[in-house]
């Protein structure tokens, strides 16, 4: 796997919508997505599951904090690059494509 991208939230039922149509509207496929959710109380997870349809490893559980769940998906992960998508972000279109594609020309250790 080239890519991983992951995504930490907590009750972002607000803004996790733009997160997850933004990763469906990727043009590049060769990615993996993790989502690590803190065991949100709001409607997250629903929201996550109804419309997110790239294949994903979800994990929903209590952690100790942001940086506990970011370790926990970087210990998931099995790209070569890996980034985070908070859950209140978005990436454009095709920036994974564009990302690819300068990585692939002039071999960068860190983006």
């Amino acid at each position: 796997m080239f890519f991983t991208v992951i995504t930490v939230t907590l009750n972002s039922e607000k803004t996790i919508l733009k997160t997850i149509n933004s990763i469906n509207n990727q043009t590049y496929k060769e990615f993996e997505y993790i989502i690590v959710d803190g065991g949100s109380s709001d409607k997250t997870l629903q929201i996550i599951k109804k419309n997110l349809k790239k294949k994903h490893i979800l994990i929903s559980e209590k952690d100790k904090g942001i940086y506990d769940a970011m370790n926990k998906g970087i210990n998931l992960s099995n790209g070569k690059f890996v980034g985070f998508l908070n859950s209140d972000d978005w990436l454009d279109d095709n920036i994974l494509s564009k990302i690819h594609d300068l990585v692939k020309t002039q071999n960068p250790s860190i983006i």
